[in-house]
C-alpha cells in the first residue's frame, strides 16, 4: 500500500479502504469499518457532510441497514448530494442508484423521473450521462415505447464515446441494431436529428420507428472490430445481428469476412445462417 500523504484526512482515507473492501467482494469487514465511518462522519473532529451521504449510501447497497428504509436512504443520499456536490460522479451515482431501486420495485415512472434529474446541460460526467440514459432505453423498451427508447440508446453510445467507456459502448450499440433491424428505411430521419427534434411528452407510449440504414452501418463498423477480435462462443447474438444487418442492407462484405473465419465459429445458428 502507498504511503497516503500526512495531508489528507483520515475519513477521506479510510473511506477509500471501504471502497475496496467493496471491490474485493469483503462485504461483512465494509459494513463493520462502514458504522465506524458514518459515526466519524458525523462526530466533531472529521464532520463532513459530502462523505456522510456517500457512505450512508454504499451502506444502504450493502444492505447495512433495513431493507424497507433503503429507498428513503437512497432519495435522502441524492438529495444531500445535490446541495454539496451538485450535478458530480458522486451526485450522479446517486441518482442512478436511486432510479435502479425504483426499478426493480416496479415503480418505472418514478425511475424515468429520476433518470431525467440527470442531464448533460446541469453538468453531470459522461459516464453517468451514459449510463442513465442506457437505463431509461432499457426502461421505455420494456414498455414498447421504442421511439424514445432508441433515442436514449443513440445518446448513450455517444455519451460513452466520449468517455472511452468500450464494453458500455458494445452494449448500447448491440441494444440499438436490435431495436433498429426491425424495421429499416431510407427515408427515415438519422438518429442525430431525432435527438435535435425531440419534443417532451407527458408520459410515454407505444411507439414505432424506422431506422435510416446509414446509422445501422455506422454501427455495424463501430462494432466489427471489437466484435470480430474474437469469434468463439457457442451463442454469438451479436455476431448474429451483424449478419441480419448485412442481409438486410446488401452489404455482403461483413459477412465475407465470417465466410473467411468460419472454422473460428462455435454458434451452430451463426454457422446454419452464414452456410444457408
Amino acid at each position: 500500500m502507498s504511503v497516503i500523504d500526512q495531508d489528507t484526512p483520515s475519513l477521506i482515507t479510510d473511506f477509500a479502504i471501504l471502497q475496496h473492501l467493496l471491490k474485493d467482494g469483503k462485504t461483512e469487514a465494509a459494513i463493520s469499518l462502514s458504522n465506524e465511518l458514518l459515526i466519524r462522519s458525523r462526530g466533531v473532529t472529521e464532520r463532513n457532510h459530502l462523505y456522510e451521504a456517500k457512505i450512508r449510501m454504499e451502506r444502504a447497497l450493502i444492505g447495512a441497514i433495513d431493507t424497507e428504509e433503503i429507498g428513503k436512504e437512497l432519495r435522502w443520499c441524492a438529495d444531500r448530494l445535490n446541495a454539496s456536490d451538485p450535478y458530480s460522479f458522486s451526485h450522479g451515482l446517486a441518482l442512478l442508484n436511486l432510479a435502479s431501486w425504483h426499478t426493480n420495485k416496479n415503480e418505472l415512472m418514478m425511475a424515468l423521473a429520476t433518470h431525467a434529474d440527470i442531464s448533460e446541460k446541469l453538468g453531470h460526467p459522461s459516464e453517468i450521462l451514459g449510463l442513465s440514459r442506457l437505463e431509461s432505453a432499457r426502461i421505455l423498451s420494456s414498455m414498447g415505447d421504442y421511439e424514445p427508447s432508441m433515442r436514449h440508446m443513440w445518446i448513450a453510445r455517444l455519451e460513452f464515446i466520449k468517455s472511452a467507456m468500450v464494453p458500455e459502448n458494445l452494449v448500447s450499440n448491440l441494444e440499438w441494431l436490435d431495436m433498429a433491424l426491425d424495421d429499416v428505411n431510407a427515408q427515415a430521419p438519422n438518429m442525430d436529428s431525432r435527438i435535435v427534434n425531440a419534443k417532451p411528452r407527458e408520459t410515454p407510449g407505444n411507439t414505432q420507428i424506422s431506422s435510416n440504414p446509414e446509422d445501422i452501418k455506422l454501427v455495424v463498423e463501430e462494432l466489427m472490430p471489437i466484435v470480430f477480435q474474437d469469434l468463439s462462443g457457442e451463442n454469438r447474438t451479436d455476431i448474429g445481428l451483424i449478419i441480419d444487418a448485412s442481409e438486410m442492407l446488401k452489404i455482403y462484405s461483413w459477412t465475407d469476412i465470417l465466410i473467411q473465419r468460419l472454422d473460428e465459429i462455435q454458434d451452430p445458428r451463426v454457422l446454419e445462417a452464414l452456410q444457408s
